[in-house]
């Protein structure tokens, strides 16, 4: 058991050993989902990036004592794993269809239907992130917040559509080889912690690689051709009410969709907090950087509170008790400091936003 400055009790051994995992068949396919907590509690559901599981996305930030605590306390976590991603997941058909962005958002759909949960939070990164900002898009009664990790939107640019190309020539002919673990690392990870010549790989790097050694190529495929179909969702993004809370490294490839992406978002319910020197996957590289962002955020959905052993197990969580003031810089801490960024070029002058950067 570990202690974290807000008095809550973190069982390290849940997270260590997982939770329990359950196959909830869809219309596309079974989905797994593993479960952390007591179910009573409000739900907060996770989706990762392309290769990536609950363990190589969101272990970083659960392993974290502070953010654990946080989010433990006040959630059930449910991890979902795009189809053919969970850990000792057997070869998808390669004659099944290839599912759409619009199919995986459906199966969220029909997981949240399974549990028989209303609203829930979200959080998702790179290409989870923008399967669960698609979902909030068609569902937005089933959605009251996004915590998003470099986030897309848009589809995918001529460089990244040809990244994209690459990594599918690689994953049909040679599955998961050198060069596409490589092409991955750098999508995920910033140079500091790639390594070069003179400086090794990080502990974080070697542990992810090695995860990436378990995975199917002909299931990473599939989400990677659904991912390099994307439309984009800008204009929906105009529609969205709930909270959005992003993250992104400013060396991640995706830095620039995260600012085009706030900038379309209505500013009085987003905020965007930029870590330095960090690539797209904050929740592993650089996990503290978020602590005091989400535990604003939350304070906004009247969540984050002392602990009261003889209180009830259920938070409040209700969009009605926000204030607008709780996501703004000024508001989340003296160790954030708040700046002025552009946006785009495609982006109009008003559409300006304040920056959080945290130094590393």
């Amino acid at each position: 058991m570990a202690e974290s400055s807000g008095s809550v009790l973190v069982d390290m051994n849940t997270i260590l050993l997982g939770g329990k995992e359950h196959i909830v068949k869809t219309r596309c396919g079974p989905v797994s989902v593993i479960v952390y907590g007591d179910p009573d509690k409000p739900a907060l559901l996770t989706y990762p990036d392309l290769a990536l599981n609950h363990m190589s996305c969101f272990q970083g930030l659960f392993f974290c004592p502070e953010a654990a605590s946080l989010l433990l306390h006040n959630f059930c976590i449910y991890h979902i794993s795009p189809p053919g991603h969970e850990l000792g997941a057997a070869a998808i058909c390669p004659d099944a269809i290839v599912p759409s962005v619009d199919d995986l958002t459906d199966q969220i759909l029909e997981v949240l239907n399974y549990f028989r949960l209303g609203a829930v939070m979200f959080l998702g990164a790179m290409a989870g992130a923008y399967i669960v900002t698609l979902f909030a898009i068609k569902y937005r009664e089933r959605v009251l917040g996004l915590i998003l990790i470099s986030p897309l939107c848009k589809a995918p640019s001529w460089t990244e559509w040809l990244c994209n190309k690459v990594m599918s020539n690689l994953l049909y002919f040679y599955g998961m080889c050198h060069l596409l673990k490589q092409c991955l690392l750098y999508r995920y990870f910033s140079e500091e912690v790639r390594g070069s010549p003179e400086f090794p790989e990080s502990d974080i790097v070697q542990a992810c690689r090695k995860l990436l050694d378990e995975k199917q190529g002909t299931n990473v495929l599939r989400f990677l051709q659904a991912i390099n179909r994307r439309p984009d969702i800008t204009e929906g993004l105009k529609t969205l009410k709930c909270r959005t809370l992003i993250f992104v490294g400013d060396q991640s490839p995706f830095h620039t969709e995260a600012l085009h992406m706030t900038a379309k978002l209505d500013r009085r319910y987003c905020a965007l907090v930029e870590v330095q020197a960090c690539g797209s996957l904050v929740t592993e590289e650089q996990p503290h950087a978020m602590l005091i962002p989400m535990e604003y955020f939350l304070m906004a959905y009247g969540l984050y509170r002392p602990y009261q052993p003889n209180g009830s197990p259920r938070s409040p969580l209700s969009p009605s008790c926000i204030s607008a003031e709780l996501l703004s810089p000024e508001s989340m801490g003296l160790k954030l400091k708040p700046i002025k960024t552009r946006v785009p070029p495609d982006s109009s002058d008003d559409e300006d936003r304040l920056l959080v950067h945290i130094q590393s």
